[in-house]
């Protein structure tokens, strides 16, 4: 019996199952880069300014830049960045005029509140055991800024740096949050007292810019109050902020409330709940969770606003810089400094802003 062999079909090259991938994702790369007229254009104009502005800036930034050396004459002496006066002027950029000897308070005040605020972004630490670790914390805080019982007194006049910042962002933020849920229940009430006395001070505060409010606070009110009776500037300031955040959160949570559709209020009602538990048990977790993004942008908006009490006196990061670059021994690197101010910020709008994505990833998942 003879056997007929038939001709087997040719294997394919073993680099091609692999390219054709890769060369799918340069098809398509191409297509956005260089799909028309317009995207190509911009394409040029991009790659044109990364050429033109990236090696100069990595030249400045690292290459011909003094990172360690503290001698000033270094600095005049480059055509880079100067970055060995960050090093040289760390303290005082972080703590402003608070006494060297005493530095390692605010230190210590900074790593509490930044660990308890990653701390608190856990969802297995929101208990009511978070709010009493909270308080006993600002005691501790302000036991160790302001001294006594043992530590060297100093008053709030010399504070100043991060610890300035962090105290007036945490604080500040925290009591406007559950003012400002009283405001927008406040304004949303049948009752006509309530609601005008919630509409008037909302819209008397939103209608003033932050720094009228902190020059009315640091320098008006001492015209009017004795001085028994009158807060520290630090407290004024505080009070300030606590009262614009309140009146535009106020207005975040209303539009939050306004969103929530009638029958949850009669399903509430239906179940017998009084007014509170209805709030707080079904109407405020789904008001708050549907304006999270608007929440979000208010209190990024006011961790940046506490820059402005520079305007009555106080030494936040911006003001301890600025009395850093008076230092006529150095040759004023201000780009530099304000650099590193303005990435400690970054950091903490950019942690927060990523813990808002969060809670908006978990809110579905979890009702």
């Amino acid at each position: 019996m003879k056997t007929i062999s038939l001709p087997l079909p040719e294997a394919p090259a073993p680099t091609r199952a692999w390219l054709a991938p890769t060369r799918a994702t340069l098809r398509r790369s191409a297509g956005l880069l260089f799909g028309s007229p317009l995207n190509a254009a911009l394409t040029l104009v991009f790659d044109t300014l990364l050429v033109v502005t990236v090696p100069p800036m990595l030249s400045w930034l690292v290459l011909d830049a003094v990172l360690f050396n503290p001698d000033p004459a270094a600095c005049r002496a480059t055509s880079g960045a100067c970055w060995s006066f960050i090093y040289v002027k760390s303290g005082q950029l972080l703590f402003g005029i608070y006494p060297i000897d005493e530095r390692w308070r605010p230190a210590l005040v900074s790593l509490l509140i930044l660990a308890l605020l990653g701390w608190s972004v856990r969802p297995a630490s929101w208990t009511p055991r978070l709010l009493g670790l909270w308080v006993v914390a600002l005691t501790l805080i302000v036991w160790l800024m302001g001294g006594g019982f043992g530590l060297a007194e100093v008053p709030t006049a010399s504070w100043g740096g991060l610890p300035v910042t962090l105290i007036l962002t945490v604080v500040a933020i925290g009591i406007a949050f559950p003012v400002g849920i009283l405001l927008a229940l406040a304004r949303r009430s049948t009752m006509p007292a309530v609601r005008i006395g919630a509409v008037v001070s909302i819209e008397a505060v939103r209608g003033l810019p932050l720094l009228s409010i902190l020059f009315v606070a640091s320098i008006m009110l001492p015209l009017f109050l004795p001085d028994a009776l009158l807060p520290d500037k630090f407290v004024r300031a505080l009070v300030a902020l606590t009262i614009f955040a309140a009146a535009y959160l106020a207005e975040v949570i209303r539009g939050g409330l306004q969103a929530i559709p009638k029958g949850q209020y009669e399903a509430a009602a239906a179940l017998g709940l009084p007014f509170w538990r209805t709030q707080y048990l079904v109407i405020l977790p789904q008001a708050i969770r549907v304006v999270i993004p608007a929440l979000a942008n208010t209190i990024i908006v006011m961790i940046k606003n506490t820059s402005l009490v520079l305007v009555v006196g106080l030494f936040d990061l911006i003001s301890s810089g600025k009395a850093a670059l008076a230092d006529p021994a150095w040759p004023s690197p201000a780009a530099e400094t304000f650099l590193f101010i303005g990435a400690i910020f970054f950091a903490l709008s950019f942690s927060f802003a990523r813990f808002a994505d969060f809670l908006e990833r978990r809110g579905p998942a979890s009702r």
